[in-house]
């Protein structure tokens, strides 16, 4: 179904039918148009350009006092502390650390390519870390995450709807290392399923993003759904996404390495999705990390404050930068 969805989404609508089928689309969801970079509908030439638009330059300013701003538009479904490698998904509902990054095997990477090693040794030595982590416990996959014992890993959930701006952006100045690809399912994350159905993040198609930033370890996540199987990042060409392999067993993967890293900055575009999903966000962060005035359920916009309010060293750095 969401394979046809976006067959359907890039179909090219009639030059003369697209502002009276996009405004039906705008009032349903109360798109606010004024804010696109584009206002006239009838310059979209399908759906998938209009879920996709791009916003006018300081419609999604970032809160400048604070390390962490939100990835997205959207409503904040979950958020809070890790325990013991479980994640609340939604209130009473969770799901598994484990299952839901996979191995923690970036350091094999990193280990055989320091010393040299081939390519078939290295993709022996990364299937050999893959059987072992299914004999590791959910803490202490969590404990092997930290960079810094005396830390501890938080998370975030966003949902984004079918009204939402649909590009996301970097939460934080931080590096990518690895992104793992999940072939999986493409069920509903509405928040209303989200809290029936247990696992469910773990369950679905999803994008993997893992790396580090001023605290250590920091994956994001963009997690496929219903008619948005389709995830498009802007530095990472070869992820596809959407391509049939739906349902494949649990624990279906493609790893991807960037041995340079690929270093993102606040704000910067990350990628988009057509029409709605999640973004899940999990880091690494002192014991002392307090989440800036979240609640659940609260609308949020892109760029706004997250967490960690940033020092008054650190405002004089970037000062010195500017």
């Amino acid at each position: 179904m969401s394979r046809v969805w976006g067959k359907f989404n890039e179909l090219p609508l009639p030059e003369f039918s697209r502002h009276f089928l996009l405004s039906i689309y705008v009032r349903m969801f109360n798109c606010n148009v004024q804010e696109a970079l584009v206002e006239d509908l009838s310059q979209y030439r399908n759906l998938g350009e209009f879920f996709r638009r791009a916003l006018k330059p300081g419609a999604r300013p970032l809160a400048e006092d604070h390390l962490l701003v939100m990835p997205s538009d959207g409503k904040v479904l979950n958020f809070g502390k890790v325990v013991d490698g479980t994640i609340e998904q939604v209130k009473g509902v969770n799901y598994s650390l484990k299952g839901f990054l996979g191995p923690n095997n970036l350091w094999v990477y990193k280990e055989g390519k320091s010393s040299g090693s081939c390519s078939s040794d290295l993709e022996m030595e990364l299937d050999q870390s893959d059987l072992e982590f299914k004999g590791i416990s959910e803490s202490q996959h969590y404990k092997s995450l930290l960079h810094n014992k005396d830390n501890r890993l938080y998370h975030v959930v966003i949902y984004l709807a079918p009204g939402d701006y649909h590009r996301f952006h970097s939460p934080a100045d931080w590096t990518v290392e690895h992104r793992r690809h999940f072939h999986g399912e493409l069920l509903s994350v509405n928040p209303m399923i989200a809290s029936y159905v247990e696992g469910l993040f773990s369950m679905n198609e999803r994008a993997v993003y893992t790396g580090s930033w001023k605290h250590g370890f920091f994956s994001y996540t963009a997690v496929g759904a219903t008619n948005v199987g389709s995830i498009r990042t802007y530095f990472d060409p070869k992820l596809e996404t959407n391509t049939g392999c739906e349902g494949r067993k649990e624990m279906t993967y493609e790893d991807e390495f960037f041995p340079r890293g690929v270093s993102l900055k606040r704000g910067d575009a990350f990628g988009e999705f057509r029409l709605g999903s999640t973004i899940v966000m999990i880091f690494e962060a002192p014991k002392t990390f307090d989440f800036t005035e979240l609640s659940l359920n609260k609308s949020v916009r892109m760029g706004g404050a997250l967490g960690e309010p940033v020092t008054a060293k650190e405002k004089r750095a970037r000062a010195a930068q500017a």
